[in-house]
């Protein structure tokens, strides 16, 4: 398995990243705020304005080291790749899955299955620990729901009406994600989902985090070679990585939806750490993004095991995992893609 390096967040927003030697090197005006060995990284996020030298790019290009530049509320703008990984008929095998109606279905059934499973635990999760706080019927209705088009989706025989399917069940799990909040209501109330912009605080973290884990998730294709913006159930765009918004899917529930549920009810973040515009408009302010990026590095590192490899991985190597799983399937070497599945 892959060793777990470093990603280096820089969230000042007026830093400039440059190359010292086999260092990264972070200046402000004539301060350096920080320096950093190549060799620990293997990402680079900045939310810098200023940008980066094209020694440093080209230094990380050629060790493999993604660096993306995103916006101050983590909307992803740019990457530098280096060379791609991989051999020729990985990505001849992916590109002709993507062209087959049948094969596109069978992959993103898988996903949207995992999708739908893990929300539920996230339900099931709040059932067993806060049933006296929360509207326990409401969650036991959903979480049935969700088991229930867990079954239906496997009869399903096209991708328009799973997209369908998945746009019930997220419907269904954030109608009730609100129970899952358990500390300061007052500041983190849920009424539902909304992006570009969200306009609530726990709107403000999710897309923050679902930006960052899907950027995880194209550095985990590009490492074993396959092609992130080539998807089998988001269309494709022109710079629009769909295979890696494929992947994010199986763990927005369990690995992100979690982890804001994680920082809101043990109190990591308050109204503090957010800026709302007139319009409503609610993003995380530099504080906020520091504090989330910190727990989100911590939190990566925390061991637990795969259910399919049936080995204990650190968090941060999931997508990597399920990335490698689907590369395994592409070529053959296994029957069906098994997409990521937590435990109770």
């Amino acid at each position: 398995m892959k060793k777990m390096l470093n990603t280096l967040f820089v969230t000042t927003e007026d830093a400039y990243l440059a190359l010292d030697g086999e260092n990264v090197v972070i200046r402000r005006d004539d301060e350096q705020l920080g320096r950093f060995p190549l060799r620990t990284l293997e990402g680079i996020m900045s939310f810098s304005y200023t940008g980066a030298s094209p020694a440093l790019l080209g230094a990380c290009a050629e060790r493999g080291i993604a660096v993306s530049f995103f916006s101050a509320n983590g909307r992803f703008l740019a990457g530098v790749h280096g060379q791609v990984r991989g051999n020729v008929l990985l990505r001849k095998a992916q590109y002709e899955a993507s062209q087959n109606k049948e094969k596109s279905l069978e992959i993103s059934k898988r996903i949207i299955q995992s999708k739908v499973y893990n929300s539920r635990l996230v339900l099931e999760r709040t059932l067993r620990d806060h049933v006296l706080q929360i509207d326990s019927v409401a969650v036991s209705i959903a979480s049935d729901l969700l088991k229930k088009k867990l079954k239906e989706i496997e009869q399903v025989e096209t991708l328009d009406v799973l997209r369908g399917f998945e746009g019930i069940c997220a419907t269904i799990y954030f109608g009730v994600f609100d129970n899952c909040i358990t500390q300061d209501k007052k500041e983190f109330s849920f009424q539902g989902r909304t992006r570009r912009p969200p306009m609530d605080k726990v709107n403000a973290l999710l897309s923050f985090c679902y930006s960052i884990a899907t950027n995880d998730c194209v550095a985990a294709l590009e490492g074993v070679g396959l092609d992130p913006y080539v998807g089998f159930m988001h269309v494709e765009r022109p710079g629009r990585p769909a295979l890696a918004l494929d992947l994010v899917e199986e763990f927005r529930a369990l690995l992100v939806d979690r982890f804001v549920l994680f920082l809101i009810n043990n109190r990591m973040v308050n109204g503090k750490h957010f800026e709302v515009s007139e319009d409503g408009a609610t993003l995380l302010n530099k504080e906020g993004r520091r504090i989330v990026l910190s727990a989100w590095q911590e939190r990566k590192k925390e061991a637990i095991q795969h259910p399919f490899l049936e080995e204990r991985i650190p968090r941060g190597l999931f997508p990597y995992a399920q990335a490698l799983l689907l590369a395994r399937f592409l070529r053959g070497d296994l029957d069906s893609y098994p997409a990521y599945l937590g435990a109770y």
